[in-house]
């Protein structure tokens, strides 16, 4: 606790510049370019979202849907709207707009949002059903041979697992209640 984590972070690299362990160069390379202007790219639309009423429209539309259900309902609901944007987006991308419409909802049906804000990161890891949520298997479907429907195969099962895990343990680690 003497510094915050990203300062930490960010002198540690710099000493690794400055004492020769690591180049300009490779540092630049070490950097995904694309993920780093994707998510950048995703903050203001998320931020304009909320500024224009979108994520309240967003949330009034699932309370239509859902809200008189119960709040594993809505957890789902939310569970399956961020792990859908997964399989498009990259996880972290689909995770920065669906957070704010999960703890908008979880204030709408009047409940503790750290369940929600769980299964938004559950669900944004858990994107196993496309090759497209995270650069990291992006970057092994050529050199592993794997084709879409390897991924359907296995993820689809997987994700109904990893939903099935997170509807259990989300509302218990984290209860519903306010108090």
């Amino acid at each position: 606790d003497v510094v915050p984590l990203v300062t930490a972070v960010l002198m540690a690299a710099l000493a690794a510049v400055f004492t020769r362990c690591l180049t300009m160069e490779d540092a630049y390379r070490g950097i995904h370019w694309r993920s780093l202007v994707l998510i950048a790219g995703m903050l203001p639309l998320a931020d304009a979202l909320n500024k224009t009423g979108g994520t309240q429209a967003i949330v009034d539309a699932l309370m239509a849907a859902v809200g008189d259900s119960s709040h594993y309902m809505m957890l789902s609901v939310i569970f399956f709207l961020n792990a859908t944007l997964s399989l498009v987006l990259f996880n972290t991308a689909s995770a920065v707009l669906v957070a704010p419409i999960a703890i908008y909802a979880a204030a709408a049906i009047g409940v503790s949002p750290y369940p929600f804000a769980v299964a938004v990161l559950i669900a944004a890891s858990a994107a196993y059903s496309t090759p497209v949520s995270t650069p990291v298997v992006t970057l092994v479907v050529d050199p592993g041979r794997y084709k879409f429907t390897d991924f359907v195969k296995v993820g689809v099962p997987l994700l109904l697992l990893t939903y099935l895990v997170t509807i259990v343990l989300a509302p218990l680690i984290f209860p519903f209640d306010t108090a």
